[in-house]
C-alpha cells in the first residue's frame, strides 16, 4: 500500500522523451500560496518540487522552514518562506507556476531545487540544461540581481530509498542519470557564479539509514532536511550579514 501511495509522489509516465499530463492518485499537495510570510527583517523565496515543500513532512520540517529556523537562532530575522514548489513539478512547471505567480520585488536570498521530474519522466537532459539555465537566471533576478544571495541545492539520488528499489529500475541506473541531471545544475550554476550545495553523496546514506526517509518510502524525513538546512546555513547566514 505504501508504494501505491507513494506513486503521487511523482508522475506514472512513460519513460520515453514525450511529455505527458501527471497521473496522480491522490491530489498533489500544493503549498505555494499555503502560508504567507510572518514578520522578519529578511525575506526568502524558495522554488522547486517536493522536496522543496517537503512531502510527507510537517511544514516546519521542510529543509526551506528549518532553515528560517536555523537562521532565526543565529540573530537573523528571516521571515515565513515565500514557496513556490509542487510535488511532481518539472523545470517548465516551475516556470510556468512562477509567471502566475506575477511576483514583484526581491528577496534577500533565493533556493532553487529542481530536476528529478525531469530524470524520473524520461525528459531529455538537454531540455533540462535550457530551463534550468532560464530559472536560475530567474532565480538571479529575484535576488535582486546578486548571484551572491542564491542557492542551487543539487537534486538527491531516490534509487537508494525503499521506493527506488522497488520501481523497476536498478538502483545504479537511477543513480546514474541523477549523477547527469547534477552535473548539468552544477556546471551553469558554478559557471554563473552562485553557490551550489551538493547533498547527493549524503542522500544515499538512506540505502543503510531507512531514519533519512520518510514515511512514504521516497522522500527525505526531518532529519536529512535537517543536514540540508545545516549545509546551507553559514553560507546563507554570510550574505545576510
Amino acid at each position: 500500500m505504501k508504494i501505491l501511495l507513494s506513486a503521487i509522489l511523482f508522475s506514472f509516465l512513460t519513460s520515453g522523451c514525450t511529455k505527458q499530463q501527471p497521473m496522480p492518485i491522490e491530489p498533489v499537495i500544493d503549498r505555494t500560496k499555503a502560508s504567507p510570510n510572518g514578520e522578519g527583517n529578511f525575506t526568502y523565496l524558495a522554488l522547486g518540487d517536493s522536496y522543496t515543500i517537503g512531502e510527507s513532512v510537517k511544514r516546519a520540517e521542510s529543509f526551506p522552514y528549518q532553515l528560517q529556523s536555523l537562521l532565526k537562532a543565529q540573530g537573523s530575522s528571516v521571515a515565513n518562506p515565500k514557496i513556490i514548489a509542487v510535488t511532481g513539478w518539472t523545470t517548465d512547471e516551475l516556470q510556468g507556476a512562477i509567471k502566475k505567480e506575477n511576483l514583484t520585488g526581491s528577496y534577500s536570498f533565493v533556493t532553487l531545487l529542481i530536476g528529478v521530474n525531469n530524470q524520473y519522466r524520461g525528459y531529455p537532459i538537454n531540455t533540462y540544461k535550457k530551463e534550468f539555465t532560464e530559472l536560475l537566471q530567474t532565480a538571479i533576478a529575484f535576488a535582486g540581481g546578486n548571484k551572491n544571495k542564491v542557492f542551487v541545492v543539487s537534486i538527491p539520488d531516490w534509487g537508494t530509498t525503499p521506493f527506488g528499489k522497488s520501481s523497476g529500475r536498478t538502483p545504479q541506473t537511477i543513480a546514474n542519470e541523477i549523477d547527469s541531471f547534477n552535473t548539468v545544475n552544477q556546471e551553469i550554476t558554478l559557471s554563473a557564479g552562485v553557490n551550489y550545495t551538493d547533498i547527493t553523496p549524503a542522500s544515499r546514506n538512506a540505502e543503510t539509514d531507512l531514519s533519512l526517509v520518510a514515511s512514504d518510502g521516497l522522500h527525505p524525513s526531518a532529519k536529512m532536511y535537517t543536514e540540508w538546512a545545516t549545509a546551507l546555513l553559514s553560507k546563507v547566514a554570510k550574505v545576510l550579514k
